[in-house]
């Protein structure tokens, strides 16, 4: 499943953040977005779930126009999004939190996706039992990935996943993003300011500066680029 962004405008009140914005996620390929904080990230996977009313342009989700539908609806479309800000239930086991992940699974098919969630992460299997608020910032980062692929989504939409974790704990979640792009063939859109591992483990990539797409291109080609650190860092790359 492919998703596609034509010419959004979008922000927040009576402030513009995305002024114009064209990408395209392509299927079973892992494409990252990247810019500095403020950059317009966030926003921009915010209006592509419905979080944020988009002012202009269209979302289009394998050629089908879902420009406006309402966040509740996109599971069953096979689009999950899993939020910057912690999300996890935490006074609710990680199998509960999963449980809850699978909503709109009929009860077979529910266990058969825990079972396939686990063999992902089998970390979350050992601490099966644990309430969600007790476990480490790594663990219940991958429990929100793992609850968002309950509905074994074909589309996953995941925002800065490993902002303020351990450089271990990043390897892992990096590791995991990938099994999931390769195992379950899942398409992803990633917000990123990790570039380097970003741009390693993704196919595409974005490069994102005051609401506006600045570069794109190939993501090993990126690494290289000159005006990569211009726009992440607000230097010019000697």
């Amino acid at each position: 499943m492919s998703l596609e962004v034509n010419d959004i405008v979008s922000g927040y009140g009576g402030s513009t953040i995305l002024r114009g914005v064209s990408i395209a996620a392509r299927r079973s390929r892992i494409t990252c977005l990247l810019g500095a904080n403020g950059a317009g990230k966030t926003t921009l996977l915010k209006t592509i779930y419905g979080l944020l009313k988009l002012r202009t342009g269209k979302v289009i989700l394998d050629g089908e126009d879902i420009t406006g539908l309402k966040p509740y609806s996109l599971p069953k479309k096979g689009v999950s999004y899993v939020l910057q800000r912690k999300s996890v239930f935490p006074y609710m086991k990680v199998t509960e939190n999963l449980d809850l992940g699978g909503w709109i699974l009929k009860k077979k098919k529910l266990k058969q996706r825990v079972k396939e969630v686990y063999d992902l992460f089998p970390r979350l299997k050992e601490r099966k039992d644990v309430k969600a608020g007790n476990l480490s910032a790594g663990e219940q980062r991958m429990l929100e990935i793992a609850r968002a692929l309950m509905v074994e989504p074909k589309i996953l939409i995941l925002d800065e996943p490993t902002l303020g974790l351990a450089p271990k704990i990043v390897e892992l979640l990096f590791k995991k993003i990938e099994e999931t792009n390769k195992v379950e063939q899942t398409t992803i859109l990633l917000a990123e300011q990790n570039v380097r591992k970003a741009l390693t483990v993704s196919h595409y990539a974005y490069v994102m500066d005051l609401g506006r797409i600045k570069i794109e291109g190939r993501s090993d080609s990126l690494l290289n680029d000159k005006d990569l650190a211009k726009y992440i860092l607000g230097v010019y790359k000697k």
